[in-house]
Parts: structure tokens; C-alpha cells; sequence
């Protein structure tokens, strides 16, 4: 499968009732939007992004049950899920911030709290950094924020762009990464444990060559060596959300980097993987409630 048909797809998609496409930039972006009633005051906006290789199906368990405090807005990353593929060199950390707040903009929707899972936190933390959006709280959930070390620094960049820079890559990594038992062999890896619906998203997702093209890019360009050096100018709150089980990103690198930020503190959940949010939504969704009332965004 190239790519994902949302009229084909829609079906079996979560929260697809609150699916719709909207024109930003030179993207046609598929979002998840719950927003509040016209006539109720207003409420705090919760933005939440994904990370790499994922799509708004990752919260699927949380969209709603945080509609309930906010204005809630999802999205599928540039060439994730149902969301256009940009060009390869707009698939870079600051490429990407830079998409992101140009859908914001299009959509006038100013954040107050914004949850970033994996690659998603990395986004956020360059938009806040780089003045796209200016929220009272920044949540990072297994957030890929780290550089890598010694050989793997120069080694995994050099890999991922061989592969992505290969255009039958994608194709090939598409056929056999959709099959169920590969599907549960890579959640795992990830040190989680995800139910048959989940497994069958992300099955639906690794199969589309289109996506696994775009994910393979997001790697092939991901250099967080810029983020590490600026991240000390954070102006908001940061909180490292990690799974005691997280074999994506090492658990023991949040607390070295809550050292170096005055403003930042840890909460690690224990027995949950890299995909916390998904293995564990109530888990999750309390925290993100228990923070909007910390920070006076609730009533």
C-alpha cells in the first residue's frame, strides 16, 4: 500500500468524527479537533503531537477524556497517517516546528498546555524555544530529546538517510513491517504492551510505504545537537513524563537533563513503556488534568 485512504480508512480510525483536513502552508494536514462550545467560556487549548512513525491513533484514549477540561487538537505529522508528504528536506526537527506552526496559525489556535510524545516533545520544545508558541506548560511523555552518544551519534543519522535516501526502502520496509507478528515484535521492542486494536493500527500504518518513507526521513534528518545547546533557554515549565520500561529512550536520561533546568521535574511511570500513553491512557490523562489545575487553566 503507497498510502492511506482516509475514505477507505475512516471506518476503523478512532475519533474519525472529529477528523477533517485543512490546507496550511503547502500541506493538505488531516487534524483531530474538539473544540468547546461557542457559548462556554473559555477553556483551556491542549495541543497534542505524536512522535515519529505514529498518528492522531496514538490518542486515542485521551482526546476525549481531556475534551472534557479543554480545547483539544490533534494532528498527523507531515507525511504521517493521513497528512501530506512534504518535500525531504522540510522533514527536519526545525522544518517540521516551523510546518506545525503554520497549521496552528491557520487554525488560530494558541496553545496552553501542549503534550509531545517521543519526537513530538522535541517539536514543541523547539517551537516554544523559538517563539511559534508560548503555552504555560510544555509535557513531554518519552520525550526523544537527547543526542545521541559516541558511535551512534555519527553512525544512526548516517544509517537512517542511506535507507531513506534508497527509494525501494520504504516499499520494502512496508511489506513486511504491517504483518501482525513483526507489528508486535516492534511495539515490544519499544518496552510496551499494546492491545489487538492498537496493534492493528499501527499495522495499517506500517504497511503504508508513504508512511514509513516519512519516518524513515524524520530520522535521517533528526539533529537534536541544537536542541541540547538551546534548551537551557526554556522559559516554560517542563514536565519529563518516563516510562520505567522505555526502551526507546533511556529512562536515566530525564533526570540528567532535569539537573540542568530550574524549571523542570520528572514523574516516572512505573511497569509502562515508551507508548505510556496508549498502555496506560487514564494514567496519562490525570497527570495532563492534574497539570492544567496546577497551572490555573481549569475552572
Amino acid at each position: 500500500m503507497s498510502r492511506l485512504d482516509w475514505q477507505v480508512e475512516r471506518h476503523r480510525w478512532p475519533n474519525a468524527d472529529y477528523s477533517s483536513f485543512v490546507s496550511a502552508g503547502a500541506l493538505r494536514w488531516h487534524i483531530q479537533h474538539v473544540a468547546a462550545d461557542h457559548e462556554t467560556a473559555r477553556r483551556p487549548k491542549i495541543l497534542l503531537v505524536h512522535g515519529t512513525g505514529a498518528s492522531t491513533h496514538s490518542w486515542r484514549d485521551n482526546l476525549l477524556p481531556l475534551a472534557g477540561a479543554g480545547d483539544v487538537l490533534a494532528m498527523d505529522l507531515p507525511g504521517h497517517g493521513f497528512t501530506q508528504r512534504p518535500a525531504a528536506d522540510r522533514l527536519s526537527l526545525p522544518a517540521m516546528a516551523h510546518q506545525l506552526s503554520g497549521l496552528l496559525a491557520a487554525l488560530s489556535f494558541s496553545p496552553d498546555l501542549v503534550v509531545g510524545h517521543s519526537a513530538g516533545a522535541a517539536i514543541l520544545i523547539r517551537m516554544a524555544l523559538d517563539g511559534q508558541i508560548a503555552p504555560r506548560d510544555i509535557i513531554s511523555l518519552n520525550g526523544a530529546l537527547y543526542p545521541f552518544e559516541g558511535r551512534t551519534q555519527r553512525a544512526f543519522p548516517a544509517i537512517a538517510r542511506a535507507l531513506f535516501l534508497n527509494p525501494l526502502v520504504p516499499r520494502v520496509f512496508a511489506l513486511g513491517a504491517g504483518k501482525p507478528q513483526r507489528v508486535a515484535r516492534l511495539i515490544e521492542g519499544t518496552g510496551s504492551k499494546l492491545d489487538d486494536d492498537g496493534l492493528a493500527l499501527y499495522g495499517r500504518l506500517f504497511a503504508c510505504s508513504a508512511h514509513a518513507g516519512a519516518a524513515l526521513g524524520m530520522m535521517a534528518r533528526w539533529d537534536l545537537d541544537a536542541l541540547d545547546r538551546d534548551i537551557a533557554g526554556l522559559q516554560q515549565s517542563l514536565m519529563l513524563v518516563v516510562g520505567e520500561r522505555d526502551r526507546a529512550v533511556p529512562p536515566s536520561r530525564a533526570a540528567d537533563l532535569a539537573r540542568r533546568l530550574a524549571s523542570c521535574r520528572c514523574v516516572t511511570l512505573p511497569g509502562l513503556g515508551h507508548l505510556a500513553h496508549e498502555e496506560a491512557p487514564d494514567v496519562v490523562n490525570a497527570l495532563v488534568l492534574e497539570r492544567l489545575e496546577e497551572c490555573g487553566l481549569t475552572d
